[in-house]
């Protein structure tokens, strides 16, 4: 025969089964909690990337005339060379003029695209991070000095698209004696 319970031990048999009331609270908040951290976590997450984007395409839309510069430099170099000789008659010198005013523009509408030069003059210090020394000569001058600049530099903003081709002076090597025997 079954043994009859009384009601206050089924009473407690079902409280010790099922979890209280005050446990599922504090299992309830430590899941809020959980999930309000997880939320905070994926919204900084999101704010980084957006930030990150943002600065990528403002990088991008800055130096976006890079590649044309780069393509553009050796008719500018060409350019600037024709300009530098001397021209002998009135007809001459009337084509010189019309391309100084072309080259003018030039520059003036690569400079408003954030595009400068670097044209050192001699004399001044040869920087390695703006020039390139493709030619050095045993000289008078200080070594280490530009000497002459072959073709000019170009920057875009802050970012150097090519560097200024100098010859920069080195100095000269003492001659050996010959000690006579």
């Amino acid at each position: 025969m079954k043994k009859k319970e009384r009601p206050e031990e089924v009473e407690e048999q079902k409280e010790s089964k099922t979890p209280s009331l005050e446990e599922e609270l504090v299992k309830a908040k430590e899941e809020i909690e959980k999930w309000k951290n997880l939320y905070y976590m994926c919204y900084a997450d999101m704010q980084n990337l957006r930030k990150s984007l943002e600065e990528d395409h403002r990088e991008a839309v800055r130096y976006r005339a890079a590649g044309f510069l780069e393509k553009l430099i050796p008719s500018l170099d060409c350019l600037y060379i024709a300009l530098q000789g001397e021209t002998v008659g009135d007809e001459a010198r009337n084509y010189r003029q019309g391309f100084q005013f072309i080259y003018r523009q030039l520059e003036e509408a690569l400079a408003s695209e954030g595009i400068s030069y670097i044209l050192p003059k001699t004399g001044d210090d040869f920087d390695p991070k703006t020039m390139e020394a493709i030619e050095t000569l045993e000289s008078d001058i200080e070594p280490g000095k530009v000497i002459e600049c072959k073709s000019k530099g170009y920057l875009l903003h802050d970012r150097l698209i090519r560097a200024a081709r100098v010859t920069v002076s080195a100095q000269k090597k003492k001659e050996e004696q010959k000690i006579e025997a």
